[in-house]
């Protein structure tokens, strides 16, 4: 790495008004680091967000940002062909791709950049569900907290990292050795794509020590099942050796496996089962406590409900090739990908 903290530009895509959306704006403007370009990536000049941005980017002249309109459709991700135009824009080396939706501390930069190693070429953070309200909101973090996040570190830790897009900080010349920003549309998924582009490389991708946090505030059952659908069909149609595996991962295998070893034991099965859910769940309050995440009455009836659904989530992954985002139908097929189109000449 050239300077302990080189010129960085977000690329961030908007679209619509969320809940969060003014605090999670406000938290670009407060980042504390020495130099940093912020491209807003909206696809319409009539988004409701748009006011916002302007208002935010007004109201803080010291920060170099700016709105960038349009779509350039390079494939079939919604996300990837907002953002093209912020990446081909972005003046530095040095680019950050980061949902709008990631509530970012002031040391967001110098957290990322701290991350980089000589055989990094991505380093990523998993979405962590904060400020949760009601029992919908708790399953949802008991899916992306100590489910999901606790499995991405894991596969880190074995030498198996992979991307997630909520937060991606690339060097511009990793990504263009491998064909720019069109090369992440070689799977529906950008996060997926990026993985298989820093694994061609022979490089590794990267976790930040502590995720960043997404506020989630009050949620709908449908729409944290719908999600968890999505990614699980994305996971199956881009990693199908690591998804198959998924179904392993609920605590009904440890509490169903205690029970059938009890006998060996002189033991009686359902005390054994009992036992086996106390130490996992133990196990999984311990993990939430000791990273900050959110941990309460609804916690353990939120994992319970979640590990009990898991298999079902499994089924449906392996089940279609479709799903919906933010009312668009798309597909995970890569029949059913579009052409990638080539960037266009300078």
């Amino acid at each position: 790495m050239q300077g302990k903290f080189p010129p960085v530009t977000i690329v961030q895509p908007h679209r619509g008004l969320e809940p969060f959306s003014e605090e999670t704006v406000a938290s670009v403007f407060r980042l504390d680091y020495p130099e940093v370009e912020v491209l807003f990536c909206v696809s319409s000049e009539a988004d409701p967000i748009a006011p916002l941005l302007a208002r935010y980017i007004a109201s803080n002249p010291g920060r170099r940002a700016r709105i960038l309109f349009g779509d350039n459709p390079i494939g079939g991700n919604p996300k990837l062909n907002n953002v093209v135009k912020g990446w081909r824009t972005a003046r530095h080396d040095w680019i950050v791709l980061a949902d709008s939706n990631v509530l970012m501390p002031a040391d967001y930069l110098t957290r990322l950049i701290s991350r980089w190693r000589g055989d990094t070429g991505l380093v990523c953070s998993p979405p962590v569900g904060s400020r949760p309200a009601g029992f919908a909101a708790h399953w949802e973090c008991a899916f992306l907290n100590t489910y999901q996040a606790r499995w991405q570190y894991a596969a880190e830790a074995a030498g198996f990292g992979f991307a997630q897009g909520k937060t991606m900080l690339w060097r511009r010349q990793i990504l263009e050795s491998a064909g720019g920003i069109e090369a992440l549309a070689e799977e529906i998924a950008e996060d997926a794509a990026a993985t298989k582009v820093v694994r061609r490389a022979g490089l590794s991708t990267h976790l930040v020590r502590q995720p960043f946090s997404q506020p989630l505030g009050r949620r709908k059952l449908a729409e944290v099942w719908s999600r968890q659908v999505r990614w699980a069909r994305l996971r199956r149609a881009t990693f199908a050796p690591f998804f198959l595996p998924e179904l392993l991962t609920t605590s009904l295998v440890a509490v169903g496996g205690a029970a059938l070893a009890a006998p060996l034991l002189d033991m009686s099965p359902i005390v054994a089962s009992l036992l086996a859910a106390v130490f996992w769940y133990a196990g999984e309050a311990a993990l939430a406590s000791a990273s900050g995440w959110p941990l309460g009455l609804w916690s353990l009836p939120a994992w319970i409900a979640r590990d009990l659904c898991l298999p079902w989530l499994w089924i449906q992954g392996l089940a279609s090739d479709r799903f919906e985002w933010r009312g668009a139908a798309l597909s995970v097929a890569q029949s059913d990908l579009p052409q990638v189109r080539p960037a266009p000449s300078a």
